[in-house]
């Protein structure tokens, strides 16, 4: 069982952040299509026999290196994408492996040292009324995606919901080797979400067939003490 509250400490990040008004939108997969992109050393992780890839916008906020007690000039507020699925390693420990990730700030690329797959993008994340919008392309448009949805009630999460949204590494790769990164944050505060436009071609460029359903959607205000720990190669 996935733990609700962070597994670890993360007592010396590389960054901190606030992650801001997210929207998780959960797809079911069959599990031999989501192995089929993950690299080796990872097996796809499941719930109720399924696989699941997230597409989860959000925005990025007070990001600040390891030393720096303030955002840092150049990185703003800015919204970020990223397309997700959940696996485990042979011994066990579970994450989350990126199938990719936009961005709006191109400083946040450097990411890409440690194997993460940032691609820089045209994002947008608006609020009006009760409706909060999220837009992006990447490229020339090829790639791109629309979700506008309204906030309801808070929920207790239910155990899928925590299986879901409550994970405390993420894996990425690296000239051929694993890295592990620990993220450490309070559990997210969630609730229902009611879906009015949601029209995406990051799943297809990521090479996924059509789900097997329509999708889980929560909405969360945020997090507000997100702390990353150094990327630590795993050698087997």
């Amino acid at each position: 069982m996935v733990a609700y509250g962070a597994e670890q400490r993360v007592r010396v990040p590389v960054l901190r952040a606030r992650w801001l008004r997210q929207t998780f939108v959960h797809w079911p997969f069959r599990p031999a299509d989501v192995q089929a992109l993950l690299p080796p050393g990872l097996v796809v992780d499941e719930y109720d026999g399924a696989a699941w890839v997230g597409f989860t916008p959000f925005v990025m906020a007070d990001v600040r290196p390891a030393g720096v007690s303030s955002a840092v000039p150049g990185l703003p507020t800015f919204a970020e994408t990223n397309l997700r699925t959940y696996v485990c390693r042979e011994d066990g420990r579970d994450g989350i492996w990126f199938l990719s990730i936009e961005v709006a700030n191109p400083l946040m690329l450097a990411a890409r040292a440690v194997g993460a797959p940032y691609t820089p993008a045209h994002l947008r994340v608006t609020t009006d009324g009760d409706t909060v919008s999220y837009a992006g392309s990447r490229g020339k448009g090829r790639v791109s995606y629309r979700l506008d949805v309204r906030p309801g009630d808070p929920v207790q999460p239910t155990e899928r919901d925590v299986w879901l949204t409550s994970r405390w590494r993420a894996y990425t790769r690296r000239l051929g080797i694993l890295l592990e990164t620990p993220v450490e944050h309070e559990p997210w505060p969630l609730a229902d979400a009611a879906v009015d436009v949601l029209k995406e071609t990051l799943t297809a460029a990521a090479g996924l067939p059509a789900p097997l359903d329509e999708p889980v959607v929560h909405f969360s205000p945020g997090v507000e003490h997100v702390r990353l720990g150094p990327s630590r190669p795993l050698f087997t």
